[in-house]
């Protein structure tokens, strides 16, 4: 995997069906979240990272801001509103689509928008004003490596819990960017076809990851209603091994 030095640990933490899909509302014969904040913290991570659909409802429910910001130019440069937080709310969002208003903590940990060129001066201005870090990483596309080493340079995260989507978590286990999966194995099917897996690449066969990256159990522990938490340490592989 990559070298650890310029950018934090990178632990992604999800709770599957056992057939590997990821809307757990809609299993309704089991309480899917319930040790899912319990391991979280357990892991013990500088900073969290989610995608758009898991933080929105918390820009939704922000206070907007006492005063609209002036208009004027606004530097394309990363923006760091406070340094020391107790832990650090990493909102992906690389068109700069969500308002946060005023919040700029979500219970405490400081929020750091992950944005891209796309987003305007408009929305920059605003999570300024608001008080929120931003962090551009790439033009259109999110530059994960480049963000993961802004995270670690600006504010100090050594150890990032990634709980995004599929398709957040894949483009992040091609970069070579996961070096742990935290995973609970939750008692439901859900065998929806076209639903989001845990990690969801783009290509046919030949982008597969089964021959790219290894996982090796270091943990595996059981609860009482079923769900098992299983901890990997993932390894890159090389194309010539075979493996």
């Amino acid at each position: 995997m990559a070298d650890t030095a310029e950018r934090p640990y990178v632990l992604c933490h999800m709770t599957t069906s056992v057939d590997g899909r990821i809307k757990v509302r809609r299993w309704t014969t089991i309480d899917a979240d319930s040790h899912y904040e319990e391991v979280h913290k357990r892991l013990g991570g500088d900073a969290w990272m989610c995608g758009r659909i898991t933080m929105q409802g918390y820009a939704d429910s922000a206070k907007p801001l006492a005063s609209e910001p002036p208009d004027g130019p606004v530097s394309r440069e990363d923006h760091v509103a406070r340094t020391g937080a107790p832990g650090y709310a990493v909102a992906l969002d690389a068109r700069g689509a969500m308002d946060w208003g005023a919040r700029n903590d979500i219970e405490g940990d400081h929020v750091i928008v992950l944005t891209t060129g796309q987003a305007s001066d408009d929305r920059l201005r605003r999570l300024k004003a608001g008080g929120q870090s931003y962090i551009l990483a790439g033009e259109r596309e999110v530059d994960f490596a480049l963000a993961l080493a802004k995270l670690k340079a600006l504010f100090g995260i050594e150890r990032l819990l990634v709980e995004g989507g599929g398709r957040i978590n894949g483009s992040m286990l091609k970069a070579g960017l996961v070096d742990e999966l935290s995973l609970l194995l939750a008692p439901a099917v859900d065998g929806v076809i076209g639903t989001p897996a845990l990690f969801d690449v783009e290509g046919g066969e030949d982008a597969s990851m089964g021959a790219r990256r290894r996982l090796l159990r270091t943990a595996c522990e059981p609860f009482d209603d079923g769900t098992v938490w299983l901890r990997y340490r993932i390894e890159a592989v090389s194309p010539s091994s075979g493996a």
